[in-house]
């Protein structure tokens, strides 16, 4: 279903495989050019771009390393490059998640855990933000987590840089206004590990009051709510089937 916004340009970081996918595929199913960033994911990088111009748009497999500052400018470049103009949309949704209670997280693993889940984000929102202010419009969502929101005690790190996400969210809201809105989703269980055991499924489904582990379609379906939404900036929407409030 298309959108108006069809005919824009995004990009979406971590957008090969897993929820980045579905991100992608419905940016394309709203009519969006869609550049697909990935890091090591090449393959399935280009299955997914090959999936969106099925649904009749451009896109594009894009390559790059967002631990560097200068890594995210490149890739901005990059995918203006192959989308052929300025980047309208970015969806920061790259991110690793990486397990270390606060004892035992070393310097490497609390710098990798904030270079990839907030560094990056906080610096491709630097990159695409003169060029959307300068053409009056842009939309950025960045991923945050429900981690974020309530402490995790074997992601101390992970957790860490998710709450930092929900606060950049609502200080690029307040820098990029009026042209550029900025939100964030906060999604909770929507797609277990690969090779998860039954156990572990059944405790994250009885983490939600809803009694059920949600999908990568319900992030995408808050995505294109914000994306949509001119009247909607520095929000976190939780897509948790109430995880935070169970009793």
């Amino acid at each position: 279903m298309s959108s108006h916004l069809a005919g824009r340009r995004a990009l979406v970081t971590g957008g090969a495989i897993r929820v980045g996918r579905a991100l992608s595929l419905e940016l394309a199913g709203m009519g969006l050019d869609v550049a697909v960033h990935y890091r090591s994911s090449e393959a399935p990088a280009e299955e997914t771009a090959a999936d969106c111009r099925a649904r009749g748009v451009r896109a594009a497999a894009v390559g790059g390393d967002l631990v560097t500052a200068a890594g995210c400018r490149d890739l901005v470049s990059a995918a203006e490059g192959a989308l052929g103009g300025g980047i309208d949309v970015l969806v920061n949704s790259a991110a690793n998640f990486l397990s270390a209670p606060f004892a035992e997280t070393t310097e490497d693993d609390f710098d990798l855990a904030l270079a990839v889940n907030l560094k990056a984000p906080f610096f491709c929102s630097q990159a695409v933000a003169p060029g959307m202010t300068e053409r009056g419009f842009g939309r950025i969502v960045n991923m945050a987590d429900v981690a974020g929101l309530e402490p995790w005690p074997r992601f101390t790190a992970h957790s860490v840089a998710k709450a930092g996400i929900v606060m950049l969210t609502e200080s690029l809201a307040q820098a990029l206004a009026p042209a550029v809105t900025v939100n964030a989703i906060a999604p909770g269980t929507v797609l277990m590990p690969d090779g998860s055991s039954e156990d572990a499924v059944r405790r994250a489904r009885e983490k939600s009051v809803l009694d059920r582990i949600g999908s990568p379609d319900d992030v995408a379906g808050a995505l294109r709510y914000l994306l949509e939404a001119d009247y909607v900036t520095g929000h976190t929407l939780v897509v948790d089937g109430g995880r935070l409030v169970r009793p």
